[in-house]
């Protein structure tokens, strides 16, 4: 442990970092079960790719499971079934702001985990063979998702929402991007962005602080530190003057209404209050646009929620609607609820509805080592791992009039975006 430095400890969790390569490290001991969850937090996500290389961060979590110098297909230890082998789940997800690699396993087999990571942070192998087949898998998910319309409607809403800032692209990359990547230019991004000053992990089982910290300087304590690669910074996105419009078609039968909102970063004060005011509006049978819309036969759902972003994102609610509604009704019926939480606000049953239905979400989210370290996980790329912590007190602190307060600072017309799909023949 003399490694590391303890540089804080907050709601169970203790936060480490590495002397030498200045890789944190958060340790939640967990003993309900004899097993652990290992994340790795990369400070990486699609929004710190540049014009023509969108895609990147997406095509090297493909890549970084295909092999790294001890692990790999030809040796026949690749990553899958190594960890398969002993009963681990596993995975990698890509988001705006980061990029996460796990694997949840008995404890007994904790050092493998953390091996593999060692490994892969500076030794993926990322060979031309494997780009060419990890590139056919991806076009093959970007023709999915084209399959979708509520998908394409949500990749055009964040493209009109985010004209300079680069949530302006999708995070599995633009097509034209992901045809033309090439070895050298996922290697120099691979360079820039994965190194232990710019990654988080997190150990969350049964196992104590002493072994775990001892196991990760063993694996990860050789590797050096960045010297100087990093985040290169982002441009920030102009103040929005109007509301912006978009209509879409497709043959099928899927009609759907998109609106949204500019809102403020997770991390600010006010985000607790949005998480709250999305539930007054669309989570259960007694939420406003539920009776005024589902009820109604307008719609066959109402989903709100606030985008978990580390720069300003988005407020959505989308909207299913069914053949015969129009969507102008639809819009209409959005606009007057919006606005009538602004004139005059939610009701005190509503705001304790509200409080102890996210209460609840946040409590399921965080059951089970991996559920813990999944919610530090989105803490961390939305800036900092103690939102975490805080996140329970903020929620009970919010008032009826905080939900009417960011209503009316955040839903406004002048920072709306509109989306209208409508099917075809």
């Amino acid at each position: 442990m003399t490694a590391f430095r303890r540089l804080s400890v907050l709601g169970g969790i203790e936060e480490y970092v590495h002397e030498r390569n200045g890789l944190r490290v958060l340790y939640c001991e967990q003993s309900v079960l004899p097993v652990v969850t290992v994340m790795i937090t990369y400070l990486v996500g699609s929004a710190d790719e540049g014009p023509g290389a969108t895609g990147s961060t997406h095509f090297l979590e493909h890549l970084m499971f295909k092999g790294s110098n001890r692990y790999n297909a030809e040796n026949q230890t690749s990553v899958i079934d190594v960890l398969q082998r002993v009963g681990a789940q596993v995975n990698a997800t890509t988001a705006k702001d980061r990029t996460n690699y796990y694997a949840t396993l008995p404890s007994q087999h904790f050092a493998l985990a953390v091996d593999i990571e060692a490994d892969r942070m500076r030794g993926a192998l990322l060979s031309p063979k494997d780009l060419l087949t990890e590139r056919t898998v991806i076009l093959n998910e970007l023709d999915r998702a084209e399959n979708f319309p509520i998908s394409r409607l949500y990749r055009k809403v964040w493209s009109r929402a985010f004209t300079v800032h680069p949530y302006h692209h999708p995070i599995i990359g633009w097509k034209r991007d992901v045809e033309n990547a090439s070895i050298t230019g996922l290697r120099d991004f691979y360079d820039r962005y994965y190194w232990p000053d710019n990654a988080v992990l997190s150990i969350v089982g049964r196992l104590s602080a002493d072994e775990a910290l001892h196991v990760v300087d063993e694996h990860f304590g050789s590797i050096p530190r960045s010297g100087g690669a990093g985040r290169v910074g982002r441009y920030p996105e102009p103040a929005q003057e109007k509301e912006r419009r978009i209509e879409s078609e497709s043959p099928g039968y899927v009609s759907a209404l998109i609106m949204a909102y500019k809102s403020p970063p997770a991390s600010h004060e006010d985000s607790a209050a949005l998480g709250q005011l999305a539930y007054v509006l669309s989570h259960g049978k007694v939420s406003r646009l539920w009776r005024k819309l589902t009820d109604r036969g307008l719609t066959t759902s109402a989903r709100t929620w606030s985008a978990s972003t580390r720069d300003p994102g988005l407020f959505c609610i989308e909207t299913s609607l069914v053949p015969s509604a129009a969507h102008a009704e639809v819009e209409a019926v959005i606009v007057a609820e919006v606005n009538a939480i602004q004139q005059h606000g939610v009701t005190e049953e509503e705001t304790a509805r509200a409080r102890n239905q996210v209460r609840a979400y946040e409590a399921f989210r965080r059951d089970g080592t991996y559920g813990v370290a999944s919610a530090l996980n989105e803490a961390i790329a939305a800036g900092d791992w103690k939102l975490y912590s805080t996140m329970p007190d903020r929620l009970r602190a919010v008032t009826r009039l905080d939900i009417q307060r960011v209503a009316r600072r955040y839903l406004r017309t002048a920072s709306r975006i509109v989306a209208w799909h409508k099917p075809t023949a």
